[in-house]
């Protein structure tokens, strides 16, 4: 079954069976069914390929469909597919090393689990046990995941106000803000959990020395500092973690998405042998996960690692990212409709200054073959997070289709004002 019928059956399951709501929205949208994936390429059911600037939130920074990463997982596939739980798991310690050679210094230890909400769920979770304390400090407009201590973190009352009351003892402050940040840190704050680039509250950028300002008030308080990285990880900023850009250690760091190389489901939580020995020394088993650093995830998040490095994608998100900010900048400085371009490496932000635009305009940019997508904590925001494997001609066709989408949609919207 391909092309339209393929379509209509795909929408049907997922009104009868996924959601039907979702799938209502998803059909006004005109979105189609992905059918292949390949290199910087979406394919749908009727053949037309799209070039894709979203990148799965983050996941694909290695483009879809890696080879080294497909076979790794293969050759582990041929051994071992999850692990007994009885036995040292081999794969699992490898990747741990692994992480705990490229992640700042200190960062010692790694629990794995399946994504990045878990990832931050541990974190939380870690916090609490290793200080004692209850008190979560979190930033507005902040974004950490759905589940429920995540979601609690989550600085967005259009996600939280539905399922409370959610974990209690979390206050939020203005992202970037150092004044307000200080003065909710307290000696009753078991951490503060931050990201260096907020993705989803708009692409905004962490301002220089505020990750220092909170480290120092952490040390000062005794709290700890957790750093989610699950976006902004391996390389998405033009450094290989966020933190990275202002020598930055925390206690805790939380990964995923890129970590499985787009090819498994990955979450990590990194700490401290001083966050570790206060979790775990009582209790080896006070934090578990069936799935969480099976050997085919392992095998992936292994050659995830070598392949970033190899590659030395993190140069290439940043000179790339420049290059998409200043095409963006320059292609649509004519246009009224564009408020902001703002970002870092392979994560960029246009803000529009006007509700609506983006859904809009990502609907003229499917139309001519490239995707991107709103974020989730400010829709007037269209992130742009290509894989990091993208060419300067990919960056220059994309940024050309920005500036069209947008000029048409102004032109419709002049014709209904």
């Amino acid at each position: 079954m391909t092309g339209e019928p393929l379509r209509e059956h795909v929408v049907r399951q997922y009104s009868d069976h996924v959601n039907p709501y979702l799938a209502k929205l998803m059909q006004f949208a005109g979105f189609g069914v992905e059918v292949e994936a390949e290199g910087m390429y979406l394919t749908d059911q009727n053949g037309d390929r799209y070039l894709d600037f979203l990148g799965g939130y983050g996941v694909f920074s290695l483009g879809h469909r890696p080879r080294s990463v497909i076979d790794a997982v293969r050759d582990q596939l041929e051994k071992q597919t999850l692990s007994g739980k009885t036995f040292f798991n081999p794969v699992m310690a490898e990747a741990a090393a692994r992480l705990a050679e490229i992640t700042p210094a200190g960062l010692e230890y790694t629990f794995f689990s399946n994504s990045g909400a878990e990832a931050v769920e541990a974190a939380l979770k870690f916090a609490k046990a290793a200080t004692k304390r209850t008190g979560i400090v979190s930033t507005m407009g902040g974004y950490h995941g759905k589940t429920i201590g995540a979601l609690s973190a989550t600085g967005r009352e259009k996600f939280r106000a539905p399922f409370e009351p959610l974990m209690p003892g979390v206050s939020f402050v203005p992202f970037g803000d150092e004044s307000a940040m200080a003065s909710a840190i307290t000696d009753e704050t078991a951490a503060v959990i931050v990201e260096t680039v907020q993705g989803e509250g708009g692409v905004h950028v962490a301002p220089e020395g505020y990750l220092r300002a909170i480290r120092s008030r952490c040390d000062e308080t005794g709290s700890l500092m957790i750093v989610d990285e699950v976006q902004t990880g391996f390389g998405r900023t033009g450094a290989m973690f966020g933190c990275d850009h202002e020598g930055v250690r925390p206690d805790i760091m939380t990964l995923a998405k890129a970590l499985g190389g787009g090819v498994m489901p990955i979450g990590a939580t990194l700490g401290t042998a001083e966050v570790w020995e206060k979790v775990f020394s009582v209790n080896p088993l006070a934090h578990t996960s069936t799935f969480g650093g099976n050997p085919l995830a392992c095998a992936a998040a292994i050659a995830s690692i070598n392949a970033v490095q190899d590659q030395a994608l993190p140069a290439n998100a940043a000179a790339r990212g420049n290059q998409l900010m200043s095409a963006l900048l320059e292609k649509t400085a004519h246009l009224d409709l564009v408020a902001e371009v703002r970002g870092q490496g392979l994560l960029v932000g246009v803000e529009f200054n006007q509700d609506e635009v983006g859904e809009l305009v990502i609907a003229q940019m499917v139309k001519r073959g490239v995707i991107a997508a709103y974020t989730l904590n400010n829709p007037r925001v269209i992130r742009m997070e290509p894989p990091l494997i993208v060419s300067e001609q990919e960056i220059e066709k994309a940024s050309d289709v920005f500036a069209e989408a947008v000029q048409e949609t102004s032109e419709i919207l002049a014709a209904f004002a």
